[in-house]
């Protein structure tokens, strides 16, 4: 898999996470959220190793304690990170919030660059036009009271840009699949302790349907099972900072979403020319990281004669 590969690959990603928010939709609102966390984790997880189960426990017995403390750590981060995000959205609509949740693009090339790290040019290109249309977007909109939920989101951010990192460098080291089925499998965990905590009785005082049902399956096999191991193949291959940019491609799916799907669904977006202009921003700094510009003709006679002189 090469690089524009393994981005088309992070593209099918995004367009699964986007399905999330019509999911959620749903769920009857009975359900806690711990409850759809754990079983969508668990399950997704297991549907995983029921597929490669001898992969999953000849890397325990290679890699034993570490590998499983490694796990453990990104399972922790993206449990915090998706907590803050959970209550720091509540002060966005659909649109607005989905821009803040492309703040780690922002915030992941300066950490790497913090660590010493090299980003890229065409990376910094992106980031850079990403933030514009991020503040594009949010600038004009922002009210006071928002302030707690921004940074809720910007500490998410920062926690979902070191997890980025960590799992990036994890997967150039670990069996793809073990890595997609450890860390869901320990945040389902983690989700069945605060769903214990809120409601003892569990499974039994849910208020089960076929729908509930026919959402939780689809939920573990598409957006856990499928959308993580694609997703950890494809950071085998591409930088930390790389993978950030093109995860804000899901901002354009939600935004399709709230658009063309009916109100019953998700909650509907209306068009403005500020959030068009966002989204072109970030479309196009998207596509300087898909295309990979470093390969396009024009790029290299321009490095070329550069060094050249």
């Amino acid at each position: 898999m090469n690089r524009f590969q393994a981005n088309i690959c992070l593209v099918c990603v995004t367009l699964y996470w986007s399905l999330e928010v019509i999911l959620y939709a749903c769920i009857p609102s009975k359900v806690a959220p711990f409850s759809t966390a754990c079983v969508t984790s668990l399950v997704g997880s297991f549907l995983i190793f029921a597929a490669f189960p001898s992969r999953m426990l000849a890397e325990c017995r290679k890699h034993g304690k570490s590998f499983l403390g490694k796990c453990f750590a990104v399972a922790i981060l993206s449990a915090t990170y998706n907590t803050m995000f959970l209550n720091g959205l509540k002060s966005f609509d659909v649109a607005s919030g989905a821009f803040t949740f492309c703040m780690t693009v922002v915030v992941l090339p300066v950490i790497l660059l913090t660590a010493r790290r090299k980003v890229n040019l065409e990376t910094w290109l992106s980031a850079t036009m990403v933030l514009a249309g991020i503040v594009i977007v949010l600038g004009p909109t922002l009210d006071g009271w928002q302030l707690p939920g921004l940074l809720l989101m910007g500490g998410g951010c920062l926690l979902r840009a070191l997890c980025i990192i960590e799992v990036t460098d994890l997967a150039k080291d670990y069996d793809p699949l073990c890595l997609a089925f450890f860390p869901e499998f320990f945040a389902g965990l983690f989700s069945l302790f605060g769903w214990y905590c809120s409601d003892h009785g569990l499974l039994f005082t849910l208020p089960w349907s076929r729908n509930l049902v026919a959402v939780w399956v689809v939920y573990a096999f598409v957006i856990v099972a499928i959308a993580q191991v694609f997703n950890i193949y494809a950071l085998k291959h591409l930088t930390a900072a790389n993978a950030t940019v093109v995860y804000s491609v899901e901002i354009l799916f939600s935004l399709f979403w709230g658009v063309v799907l009916p109100s019953s669904l998700i909650q509907q977006t209306k068009l403005t020319p500020l959030l068009l202009l966002g989204a072109l921003l970030v479309f196009l700094g998207s596509l300087i990281e898909i295309v990979d510009l470093r390969n396009l003709p024009w790029w290299r006679r321009a490095k070329h004669s550069g060094d050249s002189k």
